[in-house]
């Protein structure tokens, strides 16, 4: 059975800002919410597709620095924005169809932590966007 392995060096832009040089995970999910298409006499439940509801995490690490992560990220709470993700850098600019480029527009930042700090290690946060429209390029 052939097996593809993938080792994961994802570049992402918050913005149009790429903050891939800031980034140590990131999760982009397609979400189709249930709606129930049972009716009277059914024994079993179905389902048809509502509206989706896509959302994206990442984790990055804090800095403070000009154009850096708290100066991306600031002026975007409580705001929409547009998230561009590739498993390559190269995919970003020239997606394909072993580089896709997903890319979730008006997708929202509802909270941004402002310090999240401990003891002897290097400072982090995670950042949950939710909702948009989600787009993948493949040429």
């Amino acid at each position: 059975m052939a097996t593809s392995t993938y080792l994961s060096n994802p570049a992402m832009t918050i913005n149009a800002v790429n903050v891939s040089d800031q980034c140590t995970s990131a999760t982009i999910t397609s979400v189709a919410t249930a709606q129930n298409a049972s009716t009277f006499g059914s024994l079993d439940t179905f389902y048809v597709s509502g509206t989706t509801n896509n959302t994206f995490e990442c984790e990055l690490f804090m800095s403070y620095a000009a154009s850096e992560t708290y100066a991306t990220l600031a002026a975007l709470v409580g705001t929409q924005t547009t998230i561009t993700i590739s498993p390559t850098a190269a995919g970003l600019a020239t997606p394909s169809a072993t580089a896709p480029r997903f890319q979730l527009a008006n997708t929202y930042l509802e909270s941004l932590p402002l310090i999240n700090a401990t003891l002897g290690e290097l400072s982090s946060i995670t950042l949950s966007f939710q909702g948009g429209t989600l787009t993948t390029a493949v040429a």
